[in-house]
């Protein structure tokens, strides 16, 4: 998992911490390549993910990833008059620093969060990152929650209400670090309607994952791979196939491609040697599979890439 988000270029955020006082309510709008958190440090409050039915009640201690980026609703009572978030951020004059204070003065009820953005690379694309639900919801289930939560979360709220000095760097950190311990406890927790996610939960699916990807140039096959995986080839073709939606070549070249991306627009490597790495003996051979995969040949994607800075997701 951590080559895999690694190599996807998460890159973490954090946009604001909020001090809410009843009736509130914001209408978050969608983005794409972005996964938005929230945390609540203190009080409660609704969230209503677009396309899901049914709001989410968030309680104190309780983290909620908006896994793609969908438009959302936070609000605390549920009805309530929702505001678009330029529009809180401006009647609270807000100017990024400090809280974001909103809602009527002397409310009868305060809500803090902590809220941010996980984005990927345009490009990025894998079958695990696709597969998430539209949201993960971790609770604080006064004792069940897992410690990893708790005491990063509470580290983040900590840092991020200081002022000190690398508190922010601190805090966005610790929130990529969530999103990779969520993704595995929804693994850990996975049972069997989300087929991608069961296979990183299969004992020989995973072994052989963690085979590929610790050596993705080497001259891989099915059999090679299904011993790794210590199954027959027969047996590891069929269950690859079934849970990934993929033969195993298959995830094999598009992992390759996911190097090869970040490669060229990380390095100034020879194409021939970006081909070398991602696994390809032939130069040529490489570039046709790339340009298949993306549209476009490997030097006028560097080309383009290059030329045109990186730009974060706005709120």
């Amino acid at each position: 998992m951590s080559d895999i988000l690694t190599t996807l270029k998460l890159q973490g955020t954090l946009y604001f911490r909020t001090e809410f006082t009843s009736p509130w309510g914001v209408q978050v709008p969608a983005f794409e390549n972005v996964a938005r958190f929230h945390f609540v440090h203190r009080g409660r409050c609704y969230a209503q993910v677009d396309g899901v039915a049914g709001p989410v009640l968030l309680q104190q201690g309780d983290l909620i990833i908006i896994t793609r980026g969908a438009a959302h609703i936070l609000s605390d009572p549920l009805n309530t008059q929702v505001l678009a978030v330029d529009d809180v951020i401006t009647r609270s004059n807000f100017a990024g620093e400090g809280a974001l204070v909103y809602g009527q003065t002397g409310g009868d009820h305060e809500t803090r969060l902590v809220c941010g953005h996980f984005a990927f690379d345009p490009d990025a694309s894998h079958p695990l990152i696709d597969a998430l639900p539209p949201f993960i919801h971790l609770q604080n289930d006064g004792g069940l929650a897992l410690d990893w939560l708790k005491n990063s979360l509470a580290m983040i709220a900590a840092e991020t209400g200081r002022g000190q000095m690398g508190g922010d760097l601190i805090a966005l950190r610790l929130s990529e670090i969530i999103l990779a311990q969520a993704i595995r406890s929804l693994i850990n927790g996975v049972t069997g309607r989300n087929l991608v996610l069961a296979a990183f939960a299969d004992p020989n699916i995973y072994r052989a994952l963690q085979a590929l990807h610790a050596n993705p140039a080497a001259e891989w096959t099915v059999e090679e791979l299904s011993r790794a995986a210590g199954l027959s080839r027969t047996i590891f073709a069929a269950r690859f196939h079934d849970l990934m939606g993929i033969t195993p070549l298959r995830y094999l070249t598009q992992w390759r491609m996911q190097l090869a991306r970040r490669l060229l627009t990380e390095t100034m490597a020879p194409i021939v040697e970006v081909a070398e790495r991602s696994g390809y003996r032939s130069e040529a051979a490489f570039s046709r599979i790339f340009r298949k995969h993306f549209n476009e040949p490997p030097a006028g994607y560097r080309r383009k890439r290059i030329a045109i800075p990186a730009t974060g997701a706005a709120r």
